[in-house]
């Protein structure tokens, strides 16, 4: 199933751009970054890790600083709960699809909201969109909450939307009852 606004996916089951998007410059339409990021967390809800990686440029980053963090902190010189490059968050995908992954194994169900989506600005490395999220975890009987925003620097690439760089902010005062971060958000 596709949004409204998906033309398609490729064989990968990716996010296609729009014909209008794949005829523009650098600057990304909201209603298209809002499609992708609503595909993105359908891709994590339904646990279609290969699909989500695959949104990810190369070179790509993904960060969740520790609660409460300032949306410029800087992983050199604060505490991260994720600082991932491109190989890295590879290499997590691939341990949380086995069985070895005993914080989600069996995996958690999962749903994730995302809301207020906004073109931050525009640059050369792409489009900074910004949205806020609430992502719900459920495991043996227990629900997590986890809010916050997301910040990302999407761009056209190939006839596709290429994720440069994902930053979770979470806009909690600690993690406190989840205490852990082991799912996507």
């Amino acid at each position: 199933m596709f949004l409204a606004g998906l033309e398609s996916t490729d064989v990968a089951g990716r996010y296609v751009m729009s014909a209008a998007l794949r005829q523009s410059s650098i600057a990304l339409p909201r209603a298209d970054c809002e499609d992708f990021l609503y595909e993105e967390a359908a891709m994590l809800d339904e646990w279609r890790l290969d699909g989500w990686i695959a949104l990810f440029a190369k070179g790509a980053i993904y960060e969740v600083p520790a609660a409460g963090a300032a949306d410029d902190v800087n992983p050199a010189s604060a505490l991260f709960y994720i600082a991932d490059d491109y190989h890295r968050l590879c290499q997590r995908v691939e341990r949380l699809k086995k069985d070895a992954a005993h914080s989600e194994f069996p995996r958690s169900d999962g749903l994730r909201l995302i809301s207020n989506v906004r073109i931050l600005g525009n640059a050369k490395t792409g489009t900074s969109v910004g949205c806020a999220f609430v992502t719900y975890r459920s495991k043996n009987d227990v629900t997590d909450i986890y809010f916050g925003h997301h910040r990302y620097v999407l761009q056209p690439s190939d006839g596709a939307i290429r994720i440069v760089s994902k930053r979770t902010l979470l806009d909690m005062s600690s993690l406190r009852p989840q205490g852990r971060v082991s799912i996507i958000l």
